[in-house]
């Protein structure tokens, strides 16, 4: 996507590229990307060493603390780039680097106190809404895996807690309780769908938590969003090189992040259909995805994460519906919509995979126990 910016915008964007243009003088500025959170830009530098980087405006009323995220960020890239210093990879892989202002601050507020940062842009590479070869599965799955391997070793408290909830099953239940008791719901067959689809599944949205409360699952760092286009590829050998979009990254369950994963790479019709009977969990896929995964995880898992890939396959999908369900009912107050009934019709689509993913349940279990 590339928008172009009236003049006194694209003034104010080039000022406020400046601030971290330590290398060269800016060129230009672009609206990049299709994020549905920050305001993104690709910023171009006449300079032989950098020719662009990633300008971005936090979305401070979802992320209330953008300090927070920074500090993440850069205690989670540092802590990788020292990894891969110390034993590098026998392939190409980068990692964002945050970049510092004129005056080493890593981030900017302009004069409507919007927060602003700046990162490194990972040349030559491309992302894909739908995996559009089959072929790239495989390095979907490596991404996360390789992603989560380089962190394995930083300790959890490093991080900040910066979305509060944030993949917590139980709590999604509970606020849709809360949005249901005080709606009053217009009856279609689409809505009693939805209703008793979830009121069906309503223990079954404690498993994971239950496990990490027990001890049963260890409390690590995850992405909190590796959808597809969140793994960039290289334009020449279509390899994955780098996953982004860092600011979900907190302490967690990987397990959230290997059924998001899976949740948006196993799921050919998309997740904005409105063919639902076209919808189906793609198992060969979920077994390429998981074989890259698990060629690099395997060396941080435990017996016990295996055991919970199958529940965190169908409880993101799950989640998911429901989130999309609850901010039907409470009046779209959180998701973009196109229409009135959009959150209502993504909820179907991920409550039609879940029951895909159930009815394939022994065929998932079976390809997770023959890669152990």
């Amino acid at each position: 996507m590339t928008e172009e910016l009236n003049t006194q915008d694209a003034r104010n964007l080039v000022a406020i590229a400046n601030q971290f243009a330590q290398l060269g003088k800016v060129t230009g500025v672009k609206a990049f990307g299709s994020g549905n959170i920050n305001d993104t830009f690709l910023v171009t530098l006449d300079s032989s060493k950098e020719q662009h980087f990633v300008l971005q405006r936090i979305n401070t009323q979802v992320f209330r603390q953008p300090q927070l995220i920074m500090q993440n960020m850069r205690t989670l890239t540092e802590h990788v780039h020292k990894r891969l210093q110390d034993t590098p990879l026998n392939r190409r892989w980068e990692v964002p680097r945050v970049l510092l202002t004129k005056n080493a601050q890593d981030h900017w507020r302009d004069a409507d106190s919007s927060f602003w940062r700046a990162i490194s842009f990972i040349e030559g590479s491309q992302s894909f809404d739908t995996m559009s070869d089959r072929s790239h599965a495989k390095e979907i799955g490596y991404a996360l895996g390789m992603f989560h391997n380089l962190i394995s070793d930083l300790p959890p408290e490093k991080l900040a807690d910066t979305l509060q909830g944030f993949h917590i099953t139980p709590l999604y239940l509970q606020h849709y309780q809360e949005v249901l008791a005080k709606t009053r719901v217009r009856q279609s067959s689409e809505v009693n769908y939805c209703l008793q689809f979830v009121s069906d599944r309503q223990t079954f949205a404690h498993i994971l938590e239950n496990a990490k409360a027990e001890g049963i699952l260890p409390l690590r760092l995850m992405h909190g969003d590796p959808k597809i286009n969140n793994v960039m590829f290289d334009i020449v050998t279509q390899q994955a090189v780098s996953v982004i979009d860092l600011d979900t990254v907190k302490p967690g369950l990987v397990h959230y992040d290997i059924g998001d994963c899976l949740r948006s790479g196993c799921n050919p019709a998309g997740e904005e259909t409105e063919n639902w009977e076209s919808i189906y969990f793609d198992t060969d896929l979920c077994q390429e995805i998981l074989q890259g995964y698990l060629a690099v995880a395997k060396a941080f898992l435990i017996e016990n994460d295996y055991a919970y890939i199958y529940d965190a396959i169908r409880l993101i999908t799950f989640e998911l519906g429901l989130r999309f369900f609850a901010d039907y009912l409470a009046g779209n107050v959180y998701f973009k919509v196109k229409h009135p009934e959009h959150n209502l019709a993504r909820a179907i689509v991920q409550f039609k995979l879940t029951e895909s993913i159930e009815s394939q349940e022994t065929q998932i279990c079976k390809i997770i126990q023959d890669m152990k």
